[in-house]
């Protein structure tokens, strides 16, 4: 998913983003894998990384206060609607121990 933010609005959506990342964390142990990232080269530009166990797992996701605060206060935010790629399993290296994060 790829988010565009309205100039000045880079550091609440962080703040927001923030929160959200902390609730999925601690409530959602079928989301495997949820990581934001800054475009290095478009500064306005927000890239996230799902994973899920499976749809019910998604659906859970979507249904949890914390997503649904977020979907309701991201608009504020953004320049324009987010673009959504919903993908298929392909080939990948995940390697034990290895944190994602601010890296």
């Amino acid at each position: 998913m790829r988010f565009k933010l309205a100039p000045g609005h880079e550091e609440a959506f962080d703040r927001l983003v923030a929160v959200t990342v902390a609730q999925i964390a601690a409530l959602e142990p079928e989301t495997l894998v949820y990581v934001t990232h800054r475009d290095a080269s478009s500064p306005d530009t927000r890239v996230f990384y799902e994973l899920y166990a499976d749809e019910a797992a998604f659906a859970a996701h979507e249904s949890a206060p914390h997503t649904r605060r977020f979907l309701a206060e991201r608009a504020a935010h953004l320049a324009a609607a987010p673009e959504v790629w919903r993908v298929s399993p392909g080939a990948g290296v995940v390697r034990p121990g290895v944190a994602l994060g601010d890296g």
